[in-house]
């Protein structure tokens, strides 16, 4: 490779690092803004229905963990930004208001287990973290070992439970936005993933995305 070869392939690589680095960046902000959006729409419902706030302490721990994950190589296409950016900000969007379809208990009940199951699968996870496909290495542990995306499965176990307690349309075409952007989340995920030859191997070992013998 002559000289002039070589500073057009460090300047390719050089463009691609930028490019990484702006959309790091840009996940952050958006994801700040959209955070802090929710938090401004939840807080006044916390005295009345305490509840709430497990949803506030699964997003704020989101955002934790996309502050300190660490880097790795992420799909940058328009489509996987638009999808993951709909799947992580709808619920977002979502509102302390509607009717009750179940006892506060059950919803309750529903919505710590999903939040218990989606913190346990962000901390081992740890700094592998995102909301844009990205290969951060291959985890097997914890609630790795019975799904592939145990995350996504706490936050519709947690989305339901809210939705029980707070039965309005607005809500339900929130969530069920949110819900079709996950699947979607999922299929360019395992797509992104699934040209690294260890995730293949992981793939192989625990076949189920999302629900234990269903899907």
């Amino acid at each position: 490779m002559d000289t002039n070869e070589s500073s057009a392939a460090n300047g390719t690589a050089g463009q691609g690092s930028m490019r990484l680095l702006a959309a790091e960046l840009i996940e952050r902000v958006l994801l700040f803004l959209m955070l802090a959006f929710f938090l401004a729409r939840l807080a006044p419902s916390l005295d009345g229905e305490p509840y709430n706030v497990l949803l506030l302490l699964s997003e704020a721990f989101t955002v934790l963990l996309v502050l300190l994950r660490k880097p790795g190589a992420m799909a940058i296409t328009g489509y996987a930004w638009a999808i993951a950016i709909v799947g992580t900000g709808a619920p977002l969007l979502a509102a302390p208001i509607g009717d009750r379809f179940a006892p506060i208990w059950f919803g309750t009940v529903l919505m710590a287990a999903g939040l218990g199951i989606s913190l346990a699968a962000k901390i081992f996870l740890n700094r592998s973290f995102g909301i844009v496909a990205a290969n951060r290495g291959v985890k097997r542990r914890g609630p790795y070992r019975l799904i592939r995306h145990p995350m996504y499965f706490g936050y519709l176990v947690t989305h339901v439970g809210f939705l029980l307690l707070h039965a309005w349309s607005w809500n339900l075409v929130i969530y069920a936005t949110c819900w079709v952007a996950l699947i979607l989340r999922i299929r360019t995920e395992e797509e992104f993933l699934l040209q690294d030859e260890a995730y293949r191997s992981y793939a192989k070992a625990v076949p189920y995305r999302l629900i234990p013998g269903v899907y």
